[in-house]
């Protein structure tokens, strides 16, 4: 089955808001305000689920986030699904989804990253459905540095759309802005300079094949399941190899070398032509950083390992399309990841 991708929204399409995994609190209400807005500005009209909740770690019980969701990604109209944000436990709607039905459904964007890993990527895995790892709908309003692309604008491209994002040099050292104070930000604090860094020794690196990847913490637990089988996704949609991306949210250098030696003994890796690994804020330990408990875990891997890409938790964003057909260029004098509707 070659990689099915949704149709590009188009101005008076409707994009759906649900909360599969954590919802919005009363006092973070007005920030969804006005990231709704800003997608209804941009031409689109927004309907937003009843699983939105934010008193507690879910937005509503599992099965109804798991029914809202089927919902929207199958109703022909609803042409993109996006979080406010991600969570804790959406592994939980796992069991719950339709996949045959998801398989058989004209396909939908579903966006997000963090929790959401859990969701986008077994969808992309089990029905060659394309899926946006980028910036949730709280972040949306943000103005998107040069380099970067809005995941507004790539599910706006058409199939065979080609784009290529470069690394605008700077991020946040450390947290968020306060919604509840400044709802209306649209502006990053991007206080810190850096630059993408290679791991596993020197060189210049030139890598291809289809991305596949997301949060560390949220796909460790899916290792070993139907819903991670990396293998057959790549003999079937890359055998010539894939491009993984992963990313740490918040734990600490212990816990993701054991969870990456876990996901590389399950297989997750094994057709990988290169590795990126998203920047963190996560922290370290005394004997081992960040850096250091992924090449503990993948430096058996014999391939290009490069870190610091934008597709963490650390603003600002690169979106990544699981399923696109990419290619990972970078060198002294020019860093960039370049990404094929195809």
């Amino acid at each position: 089955m070659a990689i099915r991708y949704p149709s590009p929204l188009r101005p008076g399409d409707r994009v759906g808001v649900t909360s599969p995994s954590s919802g919005v609190p009363t006092e973070l209400r007005a920030r969804l305000d006005v990231a709704v807005r800003h997608v209804r500005d941009r031409g689109y009209e927004v309907v937003v689920g009843r699983c939105m909740d934010g008193s507690g770690h879910v937005s509503a019980p599992a099965a109804e986030r798991a029914g809202e969701l089927m919902a929207m990604l199958t109703d022909p109209t609803v042409k993109a699904v996006v979080p406010p944000w991600g969570g804790e436990t959406a592994i939980d709607l796992l069991p719950l989804l339709d996949w045959d039905r998801l398989r058989e459904a004209e396909p939908t964007w579903l966006v997000g990253f963090s929790d959401m890993s859990t969701l986008i990527t077994p969808m992309t895995l089990l029905t060659r459905t394309a899926t946006l790892h980028g910036n949730n709908l709280m972040d949306t309003p943000y103005r998107v540095p040069d380099g970067l692309r809005p995941w507004l604008d790539i599910v706006a491209a058409p199939p065979g759309h080609r784009f290529t994002q470069t690394p605008p040099g700077r991020h946040r050292t450390s947290g968020f802005d306060d919604f509840a104070a400044f709802p209306d930000v649209r502006e990053y604090t991007l206080d810190s300079a850096g630059a993408w860094t290679r791991l596993d020794g020197s060189g210049d690196v030139e890598a291809e094949g289809r991305l596949i990847g997301g949060c560390i913490e949220t796909l460790c637990n899916l290792t070993g399941t139907a819903c991670l089988d990396v293998s057959a996704f790549a003999l079937e949609e890359s055998p010539d190899g894939l491009l993984v991306y992963v990313e740490a949210a918040g734990d600490d250098a212990f816990t993701i070398c054991r969870n990456l030696h876990g996901m590389r003994l399950a297989g997750f890796f094994d057709h990988a032509n290169a590795v990126l690994v998203g920047r963190t804020h996560a922290p370290g330990n005394r004997s081992l950083s960040q850096h250091e408990a992924v090449l503990d875990a993948l430096g058996s891997l014999n391939v290009p390992i490069v870190a610091d890409i934008e597709c963490g938790h650390v603003p600002p964003y690169m979106p990544i399309v699981n399923g696109a057909y990419g290619r990972l260029v970078h060198t002294p004098g020019r860093s960039e990841l370049t990404q094929t509707l195809d």
